[in-house]
């Protein structure tokens, strides 16, 4: 068996009003230390296009315009084990603390899902066991280079249909 892998803390802000979920980070972006590593994964390329965070920016620096835009960014899972950065590989869960993340974080309305996976953890393992019944969820097309069933320019239109909707601050 795999040796477990673990989660990063959330990037997270007392006044966030979206919340992304993915499901665990791949193999490089724990490497790194940092959400969305993997240089082909679309997540800060997005992000960079909605709300100034993109690939140029030092990391530390993404993390701050996200928390301005009223964005925190989770997983679902707490820790798993796999074999590769797949999240088909997933097994073995345990799922973080939502309800104490929602408890202290009430002006989150919306959660949205990067992809299937992060979706249907949070459905299977979370969503039976909080009692958040306000929060609006929407699944988006995972970012990861490994979903190559859309270009760039539809997996970008997705989530700024979903994202710049919720009021984003507009960048000029």
């Amino acid at each position: 068996m795999p040796p477990a892998v673990h989660c990063f803390l959330p990037i997270e802000d007392a006044n966030a009003r979206l919340l992304i979920l993915g499901s665990m980070p791949g193999r490089e972006s724990l490497r790194a230390g940092q959400y969305y590593a993997h240089p082909r994964n679309a997540f800060w390329r997005i992000m960079g296009e909605l709300s100034g965070s993109n690939t140029d920016t030092r990391y530390e620096s993404r993390i701050q315009i996200l928390k301005s835009a009223g964005i925190a960014v989770w997983d679902v899972l707490a820790s798993c084990t796999r074999h590769s950065s797949l999240d088909a590989d997933i097994r073995s869960i345990q799922s973080n603390n939502f309800e104490d993340f929602f408890l202290s974080h009430p002006h989150i309305t919306h959660v949205f899902f990067n992809g299937m996976m992060a979706e249907k953890c949070y459905k299977n393992n979370v969503l039976p066991f909080i009692s958040h019944d306000a929060l609006h969820y929407l699944r988006l097309p995972s970012t990861s280079p490994a979903h190559a069933a859309m270009s760039y320019d539809q997996k970008l239109a997705h989530w700024r249909a979903a994202l710049q909707t919720r009021e984003l601050p507009a960048q000029t």
